[in-house]
This record gives C-alpha cells, sequence and structure tokens, in this order.
C-alpha cells in the first residue's frame, strides 16, 4: 500500500512539474501573441507600412496580415516543441521557418525549413524573419528574402495602434 501511495504520489507531483514547465517554443509563442492588433510603421524605405495580428483556431494559431503593395499572411503555430511559421508570400511560394529564440527573449529568429510552390531553392523565397521586441508597444521585423545566393533585406519599424 505504502509503494502504491508513493507511486501516485510521484505521478501527480511530475505531471505537476510537466504542466508548469513551459518550452522555449511555448514561451515564443506566447511572446508572438502578446502582438495581437493593430501596427503601424514605416519599411526600409521610409514607405508607410501596416501589420495586423490575430489569434484563431481556438488559440492554436496567429495570424499576421501585412497590408501594402503585395498582401501578405503569415501563419504561426506550435508543432510540438517547435515553433513554426508557413509565410504566403507575394512571390507564390510558402516557407516554412522554424523558431529559435534569444536567451533574454528579446528576438526571435525564423529560420527556412522548406517550402510549397518552391521547384528549386534558387528561386526567390522569404528565407529568414527576424522579430525583435525593445517593449510592449514597438517591434521589428527583418524579412530576408533569398534569390540565387543573393539577400535581400526588408525591415518594418512598427508601433502598436491604441484603440481610439
Amino acid at each position: 500500500m505504502k509503494t502504491m501511495r508513493t507511486a501516485i504520489f510521484m505521478a501527480v507531483a511530475l505531471s505537476t512539474i510537466v504542466a508548469v514547465a513551459e518550452t522555449d517554443a511555448q514561451k515564443s509563442f506566447d511572446k508572438l501573441k502578446s502582438l495581437t492588433g493593430s501596427w503601424q510603421g514605416k519599411n526600409t524605405n521610409g514607405q508607410p507600412v501596416q501589420v495586423s495580428f490575430r489569434v484563431t483556431s481556438g488559440g492554436s494559431a496567429l495570424m499576421s496580415e501585412i497590408q501594402g503593395n503585395e498582401d501578405m499572411i503569415t501563419m504561426f503555430h506550435l508543432d510540438g516543441d517547435r515553433l513554426l511559421l508557413t509565410h504566403y508570400c507575394g512571390a507564390g511560394n510558402q516557407p516554412r521557418m522554424k523558431a529559435t529564440a534569444s536567451p533574454d527573449g528579446k528576438t526571435i529568429t525564423f529560420d527556412f525549413v522548406d517550402a510549397t510552390n518552391l521547384a528549386s531553392p534558387h528561386i526567390g523565397h522569404m528565407h529568414r524573419v527576424i522579430f525583435s521586441f525593445p517593449d510592449a508597444d514597438h517591434h521589428t521585423e527583418e524579412w530576408i528574402f533569398l534569390q540565387d545566393g543573393k539577400e535581400a533585406r526588408e525591415r518594418f519599424e512598427l508601433q502598436r495602434q491604441k484603440p481610439m
């Protein structure tokens, strides 16, 4: 009987520890979810850009919409112990990238994993994106497009839009 009580206690304690321990992917996903709302700013060339974030699918996905010349959608979601994004690009392909967070949690970098509608890795596609969080009302997005081994960068400096 004592062995049974010990086993039950250990199982309850272990499940509590597992429930409390949050993965790096979950922490990064929660950080991205904190972007929910509307954002305005400027791109690399000083032109205005608008980005919106919305949690969807019962909290299991986050949708980002970049509004401008070519409206683009990016979906973020957890896949086990990793955080992925799929970017629905104006280039007509859909790169998937995996997240890595900086130790201080102020930067999340997504690196290319694979893509649909990408016949060759030499075809232009988004290859990396870096989200930086200086504070709750500002963030930057640096999108890196790769074609034939050459990078083109687009940086958005964004500020949260407060409801009126």
